[in-house]
């Protein structure tokens, strides 16, 4: 039962921390506008172009 509670604390330790990330980007990005915008296109593999056999991206609009 402790190791449920513990991989329950722990994921919810990983997203907090994500968020803290994510709100620190926007941040960085509000204060540094030369930068251009934080990129949160969901990335990782299966939503990007290349991880998909080399298959080519279609623009999205």
């Amino acid at each position: 039962m402790a190791n449920y509670f513990f991989a329950m604390g722990l994921i919810m330790l990983l997203l907090l921390c994500w968020v803290s990330v994510q709100h620190l980007a926007r941040l960085f990005a509000k204060r540094h506008p030369q930068f251009g915008a934080v990129r949160e296109d969901g990335g990782g593999c299966g939503t990007g172009c290349l991880c998909r056999g080399g298959s080519s991206c279609k623009s999205r609009n």
